[in-house]
């Protein structure tokens, strides 16, 4: 009898231990991560706004001395082309090379990814940073467009319109998202003075941003180049605006 006494005693005992430690577990919340909403809106704007520049801007030549000399501009349909090759590359860094790779965002841990507790802010992995990769992608899209038909279609002829929708835009549009992306508030002091050790986290670190931002321009001055070449700058039939 004592010694059933004995074991049913510790059973209690480690019942009593173990309960409390299982339901903290399974009660645990994940710290939320406070980021700034209004860069993050920010980011977004200037990422529409610099990928639709390159796609919109239509391709502007110097016309064949045998025809009408002088400017002209035409917009291609076949610029679907490289705009669905980079959301497809996109969208695969996206999904499995993020997974793969397992760089969670600041003030996150891989743990907490993993777990995507709703509205922590750690629901997805942070690098490379896909914003960085599709905002400079289009700039490196813009960019390869832009010396093909100035070197090869326009005799080295400089474009001015050309180069700012082409370029000069997207590239200011690609700043504006890296700098939403990156920036980190330290908000020292309320309104009222009074000391308050909130830091309002980035969305990804300076690694994750230049490994979006160098994948993506590089890619995007491959694609940009390669259908650049591909695809001359005049119709192939009329001279309407708009090509098919």
């Amino acid at each position: 009898m004592r010694i059933w006494s004995a074991v049913v005693g510790c059973c209690i005992v480690s019942a009593t231990f173990l309960a409390p430690r299982e339901a903290a577990a399974q009660n645990a919340v994940p710290p939320i991560v406070e980021r700034d909403q209004n860069w993050e809106t920010v980011s977004n704007v200037f990422l529409a706004l610099g990928t639709a520049s390159v796609f919109l801007t239509p391709r502007v030549y110097y016309n064949d001395p045998q025809a009408t000399v002088g400017w002209k501009g035409q917009w291609h349909w076949s610029i679907f082309a490289p705009a669905m090759t980079m959301v497809a590359i996109t969208a695969l860094v996206e999904i499995p090379v993020k997974q793969s790779l397992e760089s969670a965002r600041p003030g996150c841990s891989v743990e907490q990814t993993i777990v995507r507790f709703p509205g922590s802010n750690c629901e997805t992995f942070g690098g490379p940073s896909t914003q960085a990769l599709a905002s400079w992608g289009a700039t490196g899209v813009g960019t390869g467009i832009f010396l093909v038909d100035t070197l090869k279609y326009s005799d080295s002829r400089f474009n001015v319109p050309a180069f700012i929708g082409n370029v000069g835009f997207p590239l200011l549009a690609s700043i504006f998202v890296t700098i939403g992306r990156g920036v980190d508030i330290d908000n020292d002091k309320n309104t009222e003075g009074i000391p308050n050790p909130i830091t309002l986290q980035p969305f990804e670190s300076d690694g994750q941003l230049a490994a979006g931002a160098l994948t993506g321009f590089f890619t995007g001055l491959t694609v940009g180049f390669t259908y650049a070449m591909l695809q001359k700058p005049s119709c192939p039939y009329g001279n309407s605006l708009i090509c098919w």
